[in-house]
């Protein structure tokens, strides 16, 4: 029997095989070895909190049932903390699933869609994914830049204009007024993607205060950060009832499971927990920030849960992780165009991992050249 040839869709077939991130358990199995320190993913190493755990332990007996497609409860509480309704809230698998559900709701073929060059990898892959023509702008002193990113969006009359705040992969941000600025700079028609992956470790200032109901932003979070549950999958857009609803016609809706649920909402209860975590995040910077610069790098100023760390050129970064990874079975990342592909972006770990990578570090460095 012949084999008949598969004839995919015209956009799918034109787009390279590619991941936008090699897992951790690639790197082992191909070291043939467990990982010493998982410390790149930006994964929370402080763990979720203990009354998450119950909640989905308790949850998981009934893993024979499917979920409540609804979310009612959860989206309840989650429009109770940000002071909106019910029908603001959409809930996903995690934030990616939200930022493709925005891209295939407002994005068709050929489309243009503004974002930062080497700004977060999934964003971009859903617009690639979904037939979208992306249309980058350079960081500018290592951090996003809004009137480029406005400009840009102006230029090619955008649909969508994505930004990360605290961003990722810099770690950088931008103040409220900035961000409302950039907002009332763009095209009519135009929607700000709002990434807030960060959100819990920002200080005041740095979330702007937004009508849920304006139709030109749509805002993404996430309990996969501070929240430390980024296995389960759940994340949450805060966006006009109008977009809920447009999400309903097309997303999973089987697709936040159970556990996560529960989870998720047993973690808004313990709001001491998440205080602590964004305690120890911060300690745990600070002490990259001086492992760094004791080792003649340079720290880039971040208000998320890793830093990033200049090593002086992109050869030189990426002999770092390489070597991190192959002699010491040290899982970092690094960002990777430029001009941040001249770093590593290290995830903050307990104390006992920050003190293991700095030894680990500073034997990596002792077989390089100077910068």
């Amino acid at each position: 029997m012949s084999a008949t040839p598969l004839r995919f869709s015209r956009v799918v077939g034109a787009l390279p095989s590619i991941v936008p991130f090699v897992p951790p358990e690639a790197f082992e199995r191909e070291m043939g070895a467990a990982l010493r320190l998982r410390i790149g993913a930006n994964e929370s190493n402080f763990g979720p909190s203990p009354k998450a755990v119950a909640a989905m332990s308790a949850a998981s007996a009934h893993a024979n049932w499917y979920c409540d497609p609804e979310g009612h409860v959860l989206r309840e509480a989650l429009a109770r903390r940000h002071d909106c309704r019910r029908d603001n809230i959409a809930l996903g698998a995690g934030a990616d699933a939200l930022l493709g559900l925005t891209v295939r709701s407002f994005i068709d073929v050929g489309e243009p869609v503004v974002m930062s060059t080497g700004g977060y990898a999934t964003f971009a892959f859903h617009v690639n994914g979904f037939g979208g023509k992306l249309v980058t702008v350079p960081y500018r002193g290592d951090r996003n830049d809004p009137m480029a990113l406005a400009a840009a969006a102006r230029k090619c009359s955008a649909r969508l204009v994505y930004l990360a705040n605290p961003d990722n992969p810099s770690g950088s941000w931008l103040d409220a007024a900035t961000q409302l600025k950039l907002l009332a700079d763009l095209p009519k028609g135009c929607i700000l993607v709002l990434d807030e992956a960060y959100a819990d470790f920002t200080r005041p200032g740095i979330l702007p205060e937004c009508d849920p109901e304006d139709t030109r932003l749509i805002r993404v979070r996430t309990f996969s950060k501070a929240h430390g549950m980024a296995g389960a999958r759940i994340g949450y857009a805060i966006a006009p009832a109008e977009v809920v609803r447009a999400f309903d016609k097309i997303r999973d809706h089987f697709g936040v499971n159970r556990v996560a649920q529960e989870g998720a909402l047993a973690s808004l209860g313990d709001p001491g927990f998440i205080a602590d975590v964004v305690r120890q995040v911060e300690a745990g910077r600070q002490d990259y920030e001086r492992i760094a610069r004791d080792l003649g790098l340079v720290p880039l100023p971040s208000m998320t849960n890793f830093v990033a760390i200049d090593c002086g050129s992109n050869a030189r970064a990426k002999a770092v992780l390489t070597r991190l990874r192959e002699r010491e079975r040290v899982f970092i990342r690094m960002p990777g165009l430029p001009p941040l592909d001249r770093c590593i972006r290290v995830s903050v770990g307990t104390p006992p991992e920050r003190a293991l990578f700095a030894e680990a570090l500073r034997r990596v460095l002792a077989d390089l050249p100077a910068a």
